[in-house]
């Protein structure tokens, strides 16, 4: 790196990223507390604040794109590397400067149209506090501005001089050929959809474009070559898939888990299932698989599960003769079992994309869980048939007294969660504020207590992660706009209604399709695009929304941990420090018990409504 670009750097480190550190740190707490406010007001006082809502909305898409200029930053925003690691060095370099290059391309197409929404906006009325809704809106300006700034910067710290100009050339002569040819395009009609939503997108994600510039740039070239249809309409359907009220939960959780690692109260419920199983045979397995069935309850993210869990079971684990690499493809799929426990982010999206009740998923994510548990719990005790045992001693009641009592306040929470939205007493979003302040004020009193200075990251953080997810499901939400309008949904719906078998067939369909893009677009992603589609043929079809909600999840997780692409296979194998080449083996006999679990949730319907 240059003296100038490190200069540049550190420039824009202290006099703009630090600003939006404190603004996107400021607005989620703004969020929250308007949000306490608001539940307590209603349950308490019976009182409703209606204008809280349309702060909450403005604050919370101004939060999202802040946080997606300081994910791109961070360089934390989700993409598939497999591809671009596995190419000579000599092509890497030009394929790194394409992909920042499309990503440029992308914001700067971007930019004009998202001022001419925020400009038409000026005549939205907000209803309760009447303000225009450009006030708004123009989050989505500034987002791409600030997130074209840190890419140029980004850039030129990294990409040399020659191969970022083959890379804009390539660029610039791929679009000047689709413009060029885009009477031809016109005429082959829904073999658009192949040629941009399909092969250009799959064509960015080998060269390492995170996951929403693939899609917005899939969505932008096809509206921009294929049809007449502004590109405004982009700007739109990003702005619809991001500001749903609904996904407010989904930064909520992020900073709940954040909140339970840095508390230790994950390790705590460890430590109560330690001693109530650790001297059984199996039993470390056992409670691996447990705390990530409890601690999913609490923290809603898989990553942050793993990297509780792990640290804290793995060493007795290895003293009683368990290999790395079986522990590692137990946590990678035992993750996989929790994530259909409330409050995961992916049901909390899906509820919201697919128009499926939120409550119901929750009360049935818990048994489907407990489904794929025991099928990990079977084989989990086979596999530890010549465990250690010398020495292991059975814990005394007083021991399990006193670790019960550790753990008692953090295992409340997965409860509270559960029962409040399950219940219908509140909303996801409502429970989880409670939640939050819950951990915080017990986190504080019994378990260590947070600094001022570890809050405020802890929100960075969030804005981070939180901002990355968002705009996944903004560029998504364009994307599966694209298709539906193409009419390429109306065949796909014909065809798969009369596929010889009928559910069965439908059924064996979609885990397939869903096993697929798991490994290959992280789940969010792939539930985005889809959901739209499959659901209204499952519904035809006469089977129940919770059911299939159940089917499409769980599959999804399997592939998101399926060797060699899956994204969370590679992220247990990183928590693990363990090779991807030598869990890889050991890991195909817990996925083939998922996938029967699967197949016994696809087959009886039973499993994911018996709790509604």
């Amino acid at each position: 790196m240059t003296t100038q670009s490190a200069s540049l750097s550190n420039t824009l480190s202290s006099k703009f990223l630090k600003p939006l550190e404190f603004i996107s740190a400021l607005l989620l707490v703004v969020i929250i507390v308007m949000l306490l406010i608001g539940v307590v007001s209603r349950y308490v006082f019976a009182i409703p604040i209606i204008w809280i809502d349309e702060v909450v909305s403005l604050s919370f898409l101004w939060f999202a794109m802040i946080g997606t200029a300081i994910a791109m930053y961070r360089n934390e925003h989700l993409r598939l590397s497999l591809f671009l690691e596995m190419m000579p060095a000599k092509i890497q370099g030009f394929v790194h400067a394409t992909a920042l290059v499309s990503i440029a391309a992308f914001l700067i197409a971007m930019i004009h149209p998202s001022i001419i929404y925020a400009q038409e906006e000026w005549f939205v009325k907000s209803p309760a506090l009447n303000i225009p809704n450009t006030y708004r809106v123009s989050a989505l300006a500034f987002g791409f501005l600030a997130m074209l700034c840190i890419l140029s910067v980004y850039t030129l710290k990294t990409v040399t001089k020659r191969n970022l100009l083959f890379a804009i050339i390539t660029v610039c002569a791929i679009s000047a050929a689709c413009w060029l040819g885009s009477s031809l395009l016109f005429t082959l009609g829904i073999l658009n959809i192949v040629i941009f939503l399909i092969v250009l997108v799959a064509l960015c994600l080998v060269a390492g474009v995170p996951i929403a510039f693939c899609f917005g740039l899939g969505a932008l070239s096809y509206l921009a070559f294929a049809t007449t249809v502004p590109l405004m309409v982009v700007i739109g359907r990003m702005d619809e898939g991001m500001s749903s009220l609904i996904l407010v939960s989904v930064p909520i959780f992020v900073l709940l888990g954040c909140v339970l690692d840095a508390t230790g109260m994950g390790k705590a419920i460890v430590g109560f299932l330690a001693s109530l199983l650790g001297h059984i045979n199996a039993g470390m397995s056992y409670v691996l698989l447990g705390s990530l069935f409890i601690v999913s309850g609490i923290s809603g993210s898989k990553v942050s599960d793993m990297a509780t869990i792990a640290p804290a079971l793995f060493p007795e684990m290895k003293r009683r003769g368990h290999k790395p690499k079986e522990m590692i493809a137990l946590l990678a799929t035992g993750a996989a079992m929790a994530d259909t426990v409330p409050p995961s982010i992916v049901l909390i999206v899906l509820g919201s994309v697919a128009g499926v009740s939120i409550a119901g998923l929750f009360q049935s994510g818990v048994v489907i869980a407990m489904v794929l548990l025991l099928a990990l719990a079977v084989l989990a005790r086979w596999k530890a048939r010549h465990e250690i045992m010398d020495q292991v001693t059975r814990s005394s009641m007083p021991v399990i007294g006193h670790a019960l009592m550790i753990a008692a306040p953090a295992l409340v929470l997965p409860f509270l969660i559960r029962s409040a939205v399950g219940g219908g007493v509140a909303t996801a979003t409502e429970v989880s504020t409670i939640a939050v302040l819950y951990a915080m004020i017990i986190g504080q009193v019994l378990y260590g207590g947070l600094g001022w200075r570890k809050i405020y990251d802890m929100l960075v953080e969030t804005a981070a992660l939180s901002g990355a997810i968002l705009l996944i499901l903004g560029t998504a939400s364009a994307m599966a706009w694209a298709i539906t309008q193409s009419g390429v949904v109306q065949s796909l719906s014909q065809f798969l209604t009369t596929l010889p078998g009928g559910v069965v067939s439908f059924m064996i369909v979609t885990i397939l399709i869903f096993l697929i893009l798991g490994c290959l677009l992280e789940g969010l992603p792939a539930i985005l695009i889809l959901a739209p589609i499959m659901f209204p043929i499952a519904r035809k079809l006469g089977i129940h929304d919770i059911h299939y909600s159940m089917v499409v999840v769980t599959a999804m997780n399997i592939g998101l941990m399926m060797p060699p692409i899956g994204i969370g296979f590679f992220v247990a194998c990183r928590i693990g420090n363990t090779s991807p080449d030598e869990v890889m083996g050991a890991i195909w006999p817990y996925i083939l018990a998922l996938i029967a679990g699967l197949v016994l949730i696809a087959a009886v319907p039973w499993f994911s409504t018996v709790a509604l």
